[in-house]
């Protein structure tokens, strides 16, 4: 009788270097202890004990992968609530963002740090930014006192405002653009990151400013098209439809008045409407 012994991907590469087992031979392994009725030779016989040691230490390292800490709860109800609440701003549910931002809020606070905080609410912010909400970042505020210097760097960013000083602070994206460096000035490429929101993020930071072109505009329109979020793709659409209008193209701004008609739908927990405009900033 034979038993297969299976492993876990992350146990299995150390497993092969402490037995100098191949992988080829690991996937068929088996241990197969001789009997009388076997006609087992010696060779067989200590093949056999080789397998059953390898049994053993497979045990002995499982055991060890088992012995990883598990995160605090706190920790993960906290990442989890602060992701749903982003993604529900983002979509346009307003009533889940709120039920869901306190919740994160409350699990951060039973550490008794302003800096776990503070990043909360500078994420919860940065969603502001990317629909073109602008305005102070209230939560933050209240931490500003005890926040680290890089968020403090960061929240003069999302504001239109990093100071000379702020520019080593912040990561270096951040830090091209509102230095006004390669990429920057309200080019394309000031917008160039992989991730959406901080894309997006960028291209409300250069609104702000005055720096924002129309291939910036028109990048943060497909950027939140293609990630389903209605809440910065109706804002970034009615600045285009906008900028259609005063630059007298009126079929330009009929086409986009239907875009974001089809775009509103049913928001549920929504408010009524979504301003098509960006608030200016105080």
């Amino acid at each position: 009788m034979t038993h297969p012994i299976a492993l876990p991907g992350t146990c299995l590469p150390a497993l092969l270097r402490l037995t100098g087992t191949s992988p080829l031979r690991c996937r068929a392994l088996a241990v197969t202890p001789p009997t009388a009725h076997s006609g087992t030779s010696y060779g067989l016989f200590k093949d056999s004990l080789m397998k059953t040691l390898f049994f053993f230490l497979a045990i002995m390292l499982l055991a060890a992968c088992g012995n990883t800490p598990k995160a605090p709860d706190w920790q993960l109800e906290a990442k989890g609530s602060m992701e749903r609440a982003n993604a529900a701003y983002l979509e346009g549910n307003v009533r889940i963002d709120a039920a869901e931002l306190a919740r994160a809020r409350s699990q951060l606070s039973r550490t008794g740090r302003a800096d776990l905080l503070a990043t909360a609410e500078l994420l919860h912010c940065a969603t502001r930014v990317a629909s073109l909400v602008f305005e102070p970042c209230a939560g933050f505020e209240t931490l500003r006192i005890d926040a680290t210097p890089e968020q403090i760097a960061y929240a003069n960013y999302l504001r239109g405002n990093a100071q000379p000083q702020d520019m080593a602070l912040l990561p270096a994206p951040q830090r091209a653009l509102a230095a006004g460096g390669p990429g920057g000035a309200g080019g394309a490429g000031a917008t160039g990151t992989a991730d959406p929101l901080s894309r997006l993020v960028a291209a409300g930071v250069l609104l702000q400013t005055g720096q924002v072109t129309p291939a910036v505009i028109t990048q943060a329109i497909d950027t939140a098209s293609s990630q389903g979020w209605r809440r910065p793709l109706l804002a970034w659409l009615g600045v285009q439809a906008q900028r259609a209008e005063q630059g007298g193209d009126a079929e330009e701004a009929a086409r986009l008045k239907r875009r974001i008609a089809i775009t509103q739908g049913p928001m549920q927990g929504a408010a009524p409407a979504l301003t098509l405009t960006p608030k200016a900033a105080p």
